[in-house]
């Protein structure tokens, strides 16, 4: 990763992200970490630039990390923040929740997810509450269906390379209870070759709460990190509907990267 930008409307959770990114960070040279904010107003850019200047000298307590930041006004922030992400050629966007309001500051912003579906790069979802810890087991969920063509294995790679986590593949699904079909075997064996140096290990639960299956994984395995492949079609694709991606993310308080096929 050489690009990786931060959306800060200095509320709690957009500040945790910040913090989070620091710490993701620190260490993998050669990274630029771009602390970028919006202001209804041009006569506001000013004072909110040396806020987050503020912010890049306090963020130095948490890492080490090459940052700049920006300052710019707009009407909207996804348009912006596609624009800027586009322009710099951005890696990642870590998001937090990015309401000012209490009802933003205890869901997943709106803005989060409609940046998700811009498809302009991976975005990390940080949780209002995620603390961050090493990534050292990552969760990939996956339908198993076509998977060659609908697993982006370069960004995901990408990714994880920096980190060499542990992967975990899960597939939750109510039919398998005995054995795996031969196409599924096929799938498995594909995504094992595609991310062989990360060692892949694999299981399929038979379970009909995807959102429940996912959590209670993510608990038995200790998982640091979650990455969906968004679907339009799949199973997973709830998981963005709101009220689904709040028990998923808030609830379970652990970092979502989001990609689309």
């Amino acid at each position: 990763m050489q690009t990786v930008i931060v959306p800060i409307d200095f509320s709690d959770t957009s500040l945790n992200a910040a913090r989070y990114a620091v710490q993701l960070l620190t260490g993998h040279y050669g990274v630029n970490l771009i602390l970028y904010t919006l202001c209804d107003k041009p006569a506001q850019t000013e004072e909110a630039a040396q806020k987050l200047e503020q912010l890049k000298t306090s963020l130095r307590d948490a890492g080490i990390v090459k940052m700049e930041v920006i300052a710019e006004s707009g009407s909207d922030l996804i348009t912006e923040l596609e624009k800027l992400a586009r322009h710099r050629l951005a890696d990642l966007i870590i998001m937090g929740i990015t309401g000012r309001n209490a009802i933003g500051q205890s869901l997943i912003g709106s803005n989060t997810l409609k940046m998700v579906g811009q498809k302009v790069c991976p975005v990390l979802i940080i949780p209002a509450e995620a603390g961050y810890q090493d990534v050292k087991n990552v969760l990939l969920t996956s339908d198993f269906k076509s998977v060659q063509s609908s697993t982006p294995t370069v960004p995901i790679k990408k990714f994880l390379k920096p980190f060499h986590p542990q992967l975990h593949v899960m597939n939750a699904d109510t039919q398998h209870y005995v054995a795996l079909t031969e196409e599924y075997q096929a799938e498995k064996a594909w995504l094992q070759e595609s991310f062989q140096e990360f060692n892949p290990q694999f299981y399929f639960l038979g379970l009909g709460d995807v959102d429940e299956a996912i959590n209670q994984f993510a608990t038995d395995k200790k998982i640091d990190l979650i990455i969906i492949v968004h679907k339009e079609q799949s199973i997973f694709s709830k998981l963005f509907v709101k009220s689904h991606t709040k028990k998923l993310i808030y609830q379970s308080t652990l970092p979502v990267l989001a990609l689309h096929e």
